[in-house]
């Protein structure tokens, strides 16, 4: 999942050295955080949190293969 989420950061921001990407395990689910750049906030969350709802979505779509569940934390 992690992958998944840097990959698609990556594209969408203009700074792609400072995306950092963190996953963190809990009991029965997976939390990953997203960090950008101050400038490439607005890119990733995008108009009305658009961006940032279609990356949950792609990230829960691929997480229900393995019957867990992802909360994606923006930063």
């Amino acid at each position: 999942m992690k992958e998944l989420v840097e990959i698609i950061a990556k594209a969408l921001v203009d700074n792609p050295d400072e995306v950092v990407v963190t996953e963190t395990e809990k009991e029965d689910e997976l939390q990953i955080e997203l960090k950008v750049a101050p400038q490439d906030m607005g890119k990733v969350i995008g108009k009305q949190g658009r961006i940032a709802k279609a990356i949950r979505s792609v990230v829960k779509a691929a997480a229900s293969r393995e019957d867990k569940k992802v909360v994606v934390d923006i930063q």
